[in-house]
């Protein structure tokens, strides 16, 4: 499996073992069980209000009291401002820390990360880490070596009963437990003193900070203090104690995991393929010395924490109650009059996304979406599955954009020009902006996962400010240097059997009339996957 696939567990598995295992999906799938570990003891938790003051908590506490109803929020593009203000909150905070990620590799800076949890927890921080389990890659149990140390607690989201990364392993697990494995915990969450979080799209990992010249992806995370940290923090708790977290000592009891001798650090490399003044950031405390002493702004505005619950695939099904996230998103992306703009890695929408999106066209509302192209595509089986609706959208009205891997343009992409010169870069950011007066940004994907098999978190946020934030970000990243514009090729854009992808190389406009890819192979693997009755899973 690829390292660069966020969230398909299914998709290249299916790939893998398509052939040696047709048919094995069909008579299993019906297949569940309790996770492994189920059974360990563990301790149900809830944050409790902090007694004292903390540094976080001091230094927005006038501004949060000024704004009873509302939230302060600071939009971060660009990679590296994630992982810093990240490291940046677990070194100043002071009582606890709350984590929750998809994806928590053991790369250079998931170990810095890491390293900067466990300093927190030495000098008496209460760290508590879930973390799903369906995406890791060699090198990510180095986050492991953190249970058992005091102050820290660590449980892992419906976890495989296999610890290994061999393909073939994982995937005979995931055919014969699929019903249970196919559902994820997608959230990405962090709560320093009850008093700031930072939520969005952004797993941990140097591709995700945008350091890693073999992959970069472009995502957001959204500063928040006030009014909606109290949900936010309900949200993590709701988690925290599910039937599907396990603590980590059930999986990796003492002595089982070897600690390893010469983890990866953040090397002088990383830093300066980064750019963007990376070091001087670290070296100075920023970006979030400057929120907070107050010389970078925060944008003041009432919001709405949408999330599914831990339960999501049974309240779906009608056996629980609880919250679902899909019903408050659509909602706003269907009310608005006059443009609906959206960024989004996946694109694979569900009978009624696809109708939304033609009801706002048939209303002569502008709908302009920007994924990702074949030869960005983190992932193959999705990049299919999207194929199968583009003719469908272009046909509505919709004005469809692909980025490309090779940047001539870095506006809006955040990151340096040296490193987007690797080529490698891809979307992974999920952001909707309404009439350009209201915003989501967070991790659901505007895709059929997202919709029904994935728990998701985002906020939508009643702000022109950031909505038009979220409006020049989507210009910058939609000029021809940055993205392919994709249309039928007849006359004028008119309708036909063709499609036709233009963009800008070095000022000269180029039109492709076959789908720009970074080889045959590629191609190849996209029509085979297209195929395969995948959409469902996608």
């Amino acid at each position: 499996m690829s390292p660069l696939c966020d969230y398909r567990p299914l998709c290249d598995r299916l790939f893998v073992v398509a052939i040696t295992l047709a048919g094995a999906l069909a008579s299993v799938s019906g297949c569940s069980t309790r996770p492994p570990g189920a059974d360990f003891p563990k301790t149900y938790t809830v944050a409790v209000p902090l007694e004292g003051k903390t540094p976080l908590g001091s230094a927005f506490q006038a501004a949060v009291a000024s704004h009873e109803s509302l939230s302060g929020f600071q939009i971060f593009n660009a990679g590296v401002d994630g992982f810093l203000t990240r490291i940046e909150l677990i070194n100043t905070a002071a009582r606890t820390l709350d984590l929750q990620y998809y994806i928590f590799r053991g790369d250079e800076t998931g170990v810095t990360i890491r390293d900067a949890l466990r300093q927190a927890a030495h000098r008496g921080v209460h760290v508590r880490i879930i973390v799903d389990d369906a995406e890791t890659v060699p090198g990510d149990e180095r986050l492991f070596e953190l249970t058992g140390v005091p102050n820290i607690e660590i449980r892992i989201y419906n976890p495989w009963a296999y610890r290994g990364h061999l393909k073939l392993l994982r995937s005979f697990e995931y055919l014969t437990h699929h019903s249970r494995l196919d559902y994820r915990m997608h959230n990405k969450l962090l709560i320093a003193d009850q008093a700031v979080a930072l939520q969005g799209g952004r797993n941990i990992g140097d591709q995700y900070f945008q350091v890693a010249p073999e992959s970069q992806f472009a995502d957001d995370d959204v500063f928040t203090v006030g009014h909606d940290i109290a949900q936010l923090q309900k949200s993590f708790d709701e988690f925290w104690n599910s039937e599907l977290a396990i603590p980590s000592e059930a999986l990796y009891p003492a002595g089982r995991l070897p600690r390893d001798p010469a983890p990866p650090r953040l090397s002088a490399t990383r830093v300066a393929n980064a750019g963007l003044h990376l070091r001087d950031k670290l070296a100075g405390g920023e970006p979030l010395k400057s929120l907070l002493s107050g010389q970078t702004k925060l944008i003041w505005a009432k919001a709405q924490v949408v999330y599914d619950s831990p339960n999501k695939k049974d309240v779906r099904e009608g056996i629980r109650t609880g919250r679902l996230m899909y019903g408050p998103v659509i909602e706003a992306a269907s009310s608005v009059q006059r443009e609906l703009l959206m960024i989004t890695p996946y694109l694979v929408p569900s009978r009624s996304e696809l109708q939304a999106l033609q009801q706002e066209r048939a209303r002569n509302a502008r709908v302009a979406i920007l994924t990702n192209s074949l030869e960005s595509a983190p992932e193959l089986s999705a990049h299919a599955g999207y194929t199968h609706y583009r003719p469908r959208l272009l046909q509505a009205g919709v004005e469809l954009y692909e980025v490309r891997s090779h940047l001539q343009s870095t506006r809006g992409s955040g990151q340096s020009k040296r490193i987007s010169e690797f080529g490698n870069y891809a979307l992974h950011a999920k952001l909707l902006v309404f009439d350009r007066e209201r915003l989501y940004i967070g991790s659901m994907n505007f895709d059929r996962r997202s919709h029904a098999l994935n728990t998701e978190l985002g906020l939508i946020i009643d702000s022109k400010e950031l909505a038009e934030q979220g409006a020049d970000r989507f210009a910058a990243m939609t000029r021809p240097e940055s993205a392919y514009a994709v249309s039928f090729s007849g006359a004028d854009g008119s309708r036909s059997s063709h499609l036709l992808w233009r963009c800008a190389d070095h000022g000269d406009l180029v039109e492709y009339l076959r789908e720009p890819a970074k080889s045959p192979w590629q191609r190849f693997k996209v029509r085979f996957l297209s195929m395969l009755p995948l959409d469902p899973e996608l």
